[in-house]
């Protein structure tokens, strides 16, 4: 979105606290997607954005210690990452160079920035000092209150499972703090 590459885009001041997203009416969609879910027993996943503004050009390396690489690596040790993605991720496949590259230019306060961010503020393991951008995949909560299909190791036969008591059915708004303090720990390191 080209409206992220401005920090001081009042839309980023807008994010709710107890259900954190930039369009409320999209937040209450989620909700109700989410209460559905509940109402069945079953349970949804979700994407959390990361957005990182004010970091310098020049931070990581261009192999191993990459910013991508070590965000990554932290990422998806939190239980339920499914997937990681930076600045256009998979949609880049779609892309020619042409396309997907970030255009510099000479902005009027004389600092020098991108007219497009597909590389989500990172090339080659570097800060590029715009903003860095990442999604990350939470797969749906698995413990449901739907009948799943399983093998009984006592007995080795199929069988069904049943698990009962509260189960969150979406934990995907509450990893947001989880993906903003780890990422936050590895652009400290």
């Amino acid at each position: 979105d080209s409206a992220l590459l401005d920090p001081t885009n009042p839309q980023l001041d807008r994010i709710g606290i107890d259900f954190p997203v930039f369009s409320p009416a999209a937040g209450q969609r989620m909700r109700e997607k989410i209460a559905q879910a509940r109402a069945e027993g079953d349970s949804v996943g979700g994407i959390v954005e990361c957005y990182i503004t004010g970091l310098p050009a020049g931070l990581g390396e261009p192999m191993f210690g990459g910013v991508e690489n070590r965000i990554a690596q932290i990422v998806y040790g939190i239980p339920a990452v499914k997937g990681v993605e930076f600045g256009s991720g998979f949609a880049c496949a779609a892309l020619r160079g042409s396309e997907h590259n970030d255009p510099y230019y000479r902005a009027e306060d004389g600092t020098i920035r991108t007219r497009t961010n597909h590389a989500g503020g990172i090339l080659g393991g570097i800060t590029t000092g715009m903003p860095l951008t990442l999604r990350v995949g939470i797969k749906p909560t698995p413990s449901i209150g739907r009948p799943q299909k399983t093998v009984s190791l006592a007995r080795m036969e199929n069988t069904e499972l049943t698990i009962r008591g509260r189960h969150d059915p979406c934990i995907a708004h509450r990893a947001v703090p989880v993906v903003e303090a780890v990422t936050a720990c590895v652009l400290l390191d």
